[in-house]
């Protein structure tokens, strides 16, 4: 009998209710054993047969469990991580790694020591608008690409009562889908020269930013990274500009939404997204669709990885960078003006 991957989740809230755990059962190969959380009866309720337990610590004692997934408020990623690597667990983190990029590194060490995976859930590389750019830029379709835009724009008008939207430490906009963005664009492009960031906080009693727009200086590009928590007409989700045509997406992919109602991956259409993007070359505009988002091959990719010995599909130097570019955002933002980025950056993930 081929061995399944044994996974063990922390955090029961929004990401591991509607994420972690949907995803975890809907992998061949992958079996969501225990989860520990404070409401116990939310997890019983939707997964019955699986075990619970109150705390990490608990569940962390678990001979059986390969792999630990945490997803729990960001302040507490980089203690459980290392707790999870001092257990001899391999283990997944939800985004954004740490609170900050000295904390990525010495996680890094840390899974280095103990000779265990370590992976950042940087779910939105599987994106189905993402994909289909990728596929444009890997084409050459629009030639060398000089302008590229990326907006993650919302309406969400409340300021609502959870850590998200707090004025700790790991809170608001920018660490919350600042990390999406940045992957992506570090996934297409690598690290850019310098890094220019504005952050505000725009709602009526916000705690924390709700507002950014980012600016990355690459040699032949300019690249824009924009954020809103009040945005009632999304500006288009991708914007790209280039020597023989230009492309425009409208519209989020469709995995969160679908996840939020309670479809589980793998059923007829899923991922595939109903809002194709605009490719315009020589004046003529056609619709273009890529491949169907799946989510589910990140965890494929973690089971791989660790069963057989194939590649980290995030792996913790990527997101050690992107740390390292949301904390040089926060200095730009803080000092008004513009950061290089270390040469070392690059040289400490190659």
């Amino acid at each position: 009998m081929t061995r399944r991957l044994k996974a063990g989740l922390l955090g029961y809230g929004y990401a591991g209710a509607t994420f972690h755990a949907p995803l975890l059962n809907a992998t061949e190969g992958v079996e969501l054993v225990a989860v520990s959380s404070s409401k116990p009866e939310h997890v019983a309720q939707d997964w019955p047969g699986v075990r619970v337990w109150p705390n990490a610590e608990a569940l962390l004692d678990e001979s059986d469990i390969d792999v630990v997934v945490i997803a729990t408020p960001n302040d507490s990623h980089f203690p459980l991580a290392q707790a999870a690597l001092r257990a001899g667990k391999h283990v997944v983190v939800d985004k954004p790694f740490t609170l900050d990029a000295a904390q990525a590194r010495q996680l890094i060490e840390e899974a280095a020591l103990a000779g265990t995976m370590l992976s950042v859930f940087h779910n939105r590389r599987w994106d189905a608008d993402f994909l289909a750019v990728r596929q444009l830029l890997e084409d050459n379709s629009l030639g060398r690409v000089v302008h590229f835009e990326s907006h993650f724009d919302r309406y969400r008008p409340q300021v609502r009562q959870r850590w998200r939207e707090s004025p700790g430490p790991g809170a608001g906009l920018w660490f919350d889908l600042g990390p999406h963005l940045l992957d992506q664009t570090l996934q297409l492009f690598g690290l850019p020269q310098a890094i220019s960031l504005e952050l505000a906080a725009l709602r009526a009693d916000a705690q924390s930013d709700d507002w950014f727009h980012a600016m990355l200086r690459y040699p032949d590009k300019r690249v824009v990274l924009h954020g809103s928590a009040l945005a009632a007409a999304a500006a288009p989700r991708f914007t790209i500009h280039g020597t023989r045509g230009s492309f425009t997406k409208h519209g989020l992919d469709p995995q969160e939404d679908a996840l939020k109602s309670g479809e589980r991956p793998g059923g007829l259409g899923w991922g595939r997204d109903s809002r194709p993007g605009c490719v315009l070359l020589d004046g003529v505009s056609q619709p273009f669709t890529g491949p169907a988002g799946d989510y589910v091959r990140y965890y494929a990719a973690i089971r791989d990885a660790i069963l057989s010995g194939k590649g980290n599909p995030v792996t913790a130097e990527e997101a050690w960078q992107v740390m390292s570019l949301l904390e040089l955002g926060k200095r730009s933002a803080m000092l008004q003006c513009w950061q290089p980025v270390p040469d070392g950056l690059q040289t400490q993930a190659s």
